[in-house]
């Protein structure tokens, strides 16, 4: 599994995309193989031809730099549109799969966050639910500017504070880029080139480094080359017409020169990289401005001011100064309002640049330590799934089964709903089990349309089919066809014949059966595989950090200890399934030795029993609840455990505890839950809550597929 970096900003103009690209490089170089990944597209340049190239600078310059080939990102807007509509779900489960997709074949993917914003006050917290999300850890940049160490040190631990709370990711280090930066390091207004200003210590001045909180990976030198534009760049950005081309494609604009002066108060401004800014009728500074470039001065370039032009007299004048490569541009506006935009440019380096960005990679990446963080990326954490990832995940794995999943209660609205979208997402094949024109006049009033090729089943077609079958099932009970013939009227009991019959993959039911309506056929019919001693189950508890299974909540009362036994396995088994590391707790009200009593050495009793059967598995208790979730309460609680404050998995000792624990995380904390999922049956069979949404009944049909699929490679082992 690749390990993830999240790059987050500190500020506007900290320079971001050359610092992702940078440490890209390094790490290249160093031989990790190295992805990248960036979320969101966000506008950062002011110009409006700039501002509608859909393309992503960061993206392109890899493409052209590197092997790889980074997925497109989501433009900013399109998410913001996602996020108001109440689907921040759905956008980061797109974020995840693409993620996924980099992560597949590299071990180390950067991921570039958002640049900060004022106008968009949910940037901030955004980047935390990424990072949380892909599971990363944060590296923050930031730009010292005229700071001090305490000054640095107050901002660095704002932000780092911003991804502190418990369950968001850890920031490891930050690098501080443009480092000496002076306080105007623009294109600067008639003034000399700005001097690196003496930079402090930082890593002894900061308590966020002196302390060993983050490491200091990098500080990347103010180089004022990196933010000349080229004149093109200049024109594309402020929009204004090119009147003589030039050498505009490599002459860069070091600084500006405003003037209205005559002649000999303005010579010390004709240098090498400058841009000349001037009213178009002022035809003295316009041939003063020739005469240098004709004396060998390599100008960036001569901007004419409040639309205006010199006389074609003069024009013819200077006609060989232009032949030297000067370019000449054109602006409607007055000379102090095209001063201002010129102050105001973007310093984010055009895609079309790639000297100016490989020299970028390069500053940065020579000075970042990259043996540190080659050292610290061998430390091996527990991985979180985190809600978004495991609904991805399950997704793809339920496309990929493409199994045949019966719905007995067909003509429910939300069943109906679910099933379109199964359909649409390919996530199954299903098979809706009711009256043909009742379902069609059910989706009617809902506003949809079931698919022509979506499986719809008449029960009154096909019952009789099913009796024979299910009197030689249940011959030893004492089933008789009339019986049989009057348990078939339940479209339950017909869809778990299916499935006995090897007709349907598995079945999904209890929108408005009660699970004992769901569970009983199932138990009769399919009954238990060869290794379960119970069935049992288990809730997905989609918290907002991570993924946790919750076994069991649903089916059994009062389990033997040999019987929570079996169902610690089987939970650590269905977690493992679906992509979540499995570390079980045996949950108690009390933890280790420190309590006794028939309840609490049934649970004693029943991890020994588990950890014999499953010596491979992560599985400690009795622990009280806090001690397995919380890790400094682990710590304290039960100091020794590899599973305290760890647990991924939790296995109560009764239903009355389990279901009462489920219901009260969901409502409270307002959690979704997924399931429950059976265990322990030769082919899955899933109940629903009676008020679950749409989403719970697809995904609870995509664990069902998945379920299915498992079934088959076991059976096949």
């Amino acid at each position: 599994m690749a390990k993830s970096l999240f790059l987050a900003p500190t500020s506007l103009d900290s320079g971001l995309t050359s610092v992702c690209l940078g440490l890209f490089r390094a790490l290249e170089r160093e031989g990790v193989s190295v992805g990248f990944y960036k979320p969101f597209r966000q506008s950062v340049h002011r110009g409006e031809a700039l501002h509608n190239d859909n393309r992503d600078s960061s993206v392109e310059f890899l493409k052209a730099r590197s092997h790889f080939t980074p997925p497109d990102p989501i433009p900013l807007k399109q998410a913001q549109q996602l996020l108001n509509h109440g689907k921040a779900d759905l956008l980061m489960e797109t974020i995840v799969g693409e993620y996924q997709q980099v992560a597949r074949d590299v071990d180390v993917v950067i991921i570039e966050g958002l640049v900060p914003d004022r106008s968009e006050a949910y940037i901030a917290r955004l980047n935390v639910e990424v990072a949380r999300n892909l599971g990363s850890e944060v590296i923050l940049v930031s730009t010292p500017q005229n700071c001090s160490p305490a000054e640095l040190d107050g901002e660095l631990d704002f932000s780092g504070r911003l991804f502190a709370a418990p369950s968001d990711p850890d920031v490891i280090a930050v690098i501080l880029n443009k480092v000496g930066e002076p306080e105007a390091s623009g294109l600067g207004l008639d003034q000399k080139p700005p001097e690196c200003a003496e930079v402090p210590d930082y890593h002894s001045g900061c308590k966020v480094f002196s302390s060993g909180r983050f490491q200091l990976l990098g500080q990347v030198p103010w180089q004022p080359q990196l933010l000349a534009p080229r004149v093109s760049d200049v024109a594309r950005e402020l929009a204004v017409p090119v009147l003589h081309e030039g050498q505009m494609l490599s002459r860069r604009v070091q600084r500006v020169s405003v003037c209205a002066r005559s002649i000999r108060n303005m010579t010390d401004t004709l240098k090498p990289g400058t841009l000349m800014v001037t009213p178009g009728d002022r035809e003295d500074i316009v041939v003063a401005t020739a005469v240098a470039a004709l004396t060998g001065v390599p100008l960036a370039g001569l901007m004419l001011t409040g639309g205006l032009m010199p006389d074609e007299r003069v024009i013819d004048l200077c006609r060989r100064a232009l032949d030297t490569g000067l370019p000449v541009l054109s602006a409607e506006t007055n000379t102090y309002e095209t001063a201002q935009r010129l102050a105001n440019l973007s310093s984010a380096i055009p895609i079309d640049d790639p000297e100016r960005i490989e020299e970028a990679m390069e500053t940065v990446a020579r000075q970042l330590d990259t043996q540190w963080l080659q050292e610290h990326l061998k430390v091996q954490r527990q991985r979180r799934l985190s809600p978004p990832a495991f609904r991805y995940q399950l997704s793809e794995r339920a496309r990929a089964a493409a199994k045949r999943i019966v719905l007995p209660e067909g003509c429910e609205p939300r069943t109906i709903q679910a099933a379109i979208i199964c359909h649409q997402r390919r996530l199954a094949h299903c098979v809706l089990i009711g009256e043909p024109h009742e379902i069609h006049s059910v989706a009617a009033s809902l506003g949809v349309e079931v698919p022509g090729d979506l499986e719809i089943i008449d029960p009154a077609e096909v019952r009789q089919r099913y009796v024979a079958p299910m009197v030689e099932l249940r011959k030893h009970k004492g089933l008789t066809p009339d019986m049989a013939e009057a348990m078939l009227e339940d479209n339950v009991v017909l869809g778990t014949m299916m499935v006995a019959m090897d007709q349907a993959d598995g079945l999904v039911s209890g929108a408005i059966h009660t699970t004992a309506n769901t569970v009983r056929p199932a138990l009769q019919l399919i009954k238990t595989h060869d290794n379960a001693k119970v069935v049992s189950s288990v809730f997905f508890m989609l918290l907002p950090q991570q993924v946790l299974v919750y076994g069991d909540c649903a089916i059994n009362p009062d389990p033997n200890a040999e019987e929570l036994a079996d169902i610690a396995i089987q939970s650590a088994q269905s977690a493992e399934a679906f992509g979540i590391e499995p570390v079980v707790a045996m949950i108690s009200y009390s933890t280790g030795e420190s309590g006794s009593g028939e309840d609490v050495d049934k649970v004693r009793e029943a991890t020994r029993i588990a950890r014999e059967r499953r010596p491979d598995l992560l599985i400690d208790g009795p622990l009280q609840y806090d001690a397995a979730a919380i890790e400094s309460v682990g710590k304290s609680k039960a100091p020794g455990s590899k599973v305290a404050g760890k647990a991924t998995v939790f296995v109560f000792p009764d239903l009355n505890t389990g279901n009462t624990t489920y219901k009260a995380v969901q409502r409270s904390a307002n959690v979704v839950s997924v399931g429950p999922m059976l265990q322990g049956l030769r082919k899955p069979v899933n109940d629903l809550s009676r008020g679950a949404l749409v989403e719970d009944i697809v995904f609870t049909i995509a664990l069902t597929a998945v379920q299915a699929k498992q079934v088959e490679d076991a059976g096949t082992a």
